[in-house]
């Protein structure tokens, strides 16, 4: 049988930062062809697909995405664990799930599907594809670092981009330009007045200033500005984008490229549910079945240097999906 570990580890080995994901896309749709899949590979953009796996279709979907935040880091094993960029988000997510699928089919359960998406780390545009394509599942059982713990619901995220302009000039003589950097700072200096609604469930909404951008050379007084932001989003959008607009009050000008939605999901039995502060890719998958959220690993220590997952957690992982999918099959 397929080792959770093993096939982990070559694909963190495999860098798929996020718009460069075709390494590791043709993996796995080899992977899984070698084993008598029925693969459909949807492209995204050039380079870049999603990957359907299928048998008989009609039962539970399991999915995660492949690609990864930057930079590359290269797997390696110590102390029980495996450590490296996408070991806990989420390559090692994917490992399990291809190991369950694998081994459900073993025992002849061909009711499951396998997604793996490309985009999730910048905008979904893997996932907001992939709905398109016709499935036949009831189920979907998302894949994100959630401690093993199945997910009471997740929060939403909403990308803004701010945009400052000013007048260039040499900047000897500074007074005859006017600075694109200077009111940025001052406004997001003022980020603490922007009001962030509460939900019962998922708590606070937040705010991160993630990127600043601004000018072209220290010489140069500065002709344009940009700031991006995400806030992670836990109810009525229209609301959140008022306080935003509000809060701004014609100091920028403002984009929002990206939205998922926040999401409440359902209960299985044997599980004790609990709400996570990040954002999936199930909310943009509505044509897969009734959403469910569940992974090993942790989110704490998703997109750092020391990105890590537990190798007993992993293995035991693939237990957990074989039971959810069985569980949701015969209900």
């Amino acid at each position: 049988m397929t080792d959770p570990l093993a096939l982990a580890a070559e694909l963190v080995a495999i860098p798929s930062v996020t718009k460069d994901e075709g390494k590791a896309v043709e993996f796995v749709a080899r992977w899984l062809v070698a084993r008598g899949w029925n693969v459909q590979l949807q492209e995204v953009t050039p380079g870049r697909s999603n990957v359907w796996a299928s048998r008989k279709g009609g039962g539970v979907t399991l999915s995660t995405h492949l690609d990864t935040v930057p930079p590359f880091v290269p797997p390696r094993s110590e102390g029980g664990r495996l450590y490296g960029r996408g070991a806990c988000d989420a390559k090692g997510i994917a490992a399990a799930m291809m190991a369950a699928a694998d081994r459900l089919v073993a025992e002849g359960e061909e009711r499951v599907d396998l997604l793996f998406v490309v985009g999730e780390e910048r905008g979904s545009d893997g996932a907001r594809l992939a709905n398109q394509l016709p499935a036949t599942s009831r189920f979907l059982i998302n894949g994100e670092p959630t401690e093993s713990h199945l997910a009471a619901g997740t929060k939403g995220a909403l990308r803004v981009t701010l945009i400052t302009k000013g007048r260039e000039a040499h900047s000897a003589y500074a007074e005859l330009g006017q600075s694109a950097i200077t009111p940025m700072l001052r406004l997001l200096l003022d980020i603490g007045a922007l009001e962030l609604p509460v939900d019962d469930l998922l708590g606070p909404s937040t705010v991160n200033v993630g990127t600043i951008r601004g000018g072209s050379e220290a010489n140069i007084v500065p002709g344009e500005c940009t700031a991006e932001l995400m806030l992670r989003v836990v109810g009525d959008v229209a609301e959140l984008k008022a306080n935003v607009e509000r809060w701004v009050a014609g100091r920028a000008e403002i984009r929002y490229p990206s939205f998922t939605p926040p999401q409440r999901l359902g209960a299985v039995a044997g599980y004790t549910p609990r709400p996570f502060a990040y954002t999936t890719d199930a909310p943009l998958l509505t044509n897969w079945g009734t959403p469910y959220l569940f992974g090993p690993g942790s989110i704490t220590v998703a997109h750092t240097p020391d990105e890590f997952i537990d190798v007993a957690e992993l293995r035991g992982a693939v237990d957990h999906y074989m039971r959810l999918v069985r569980t949701l099959l015969g209900s």
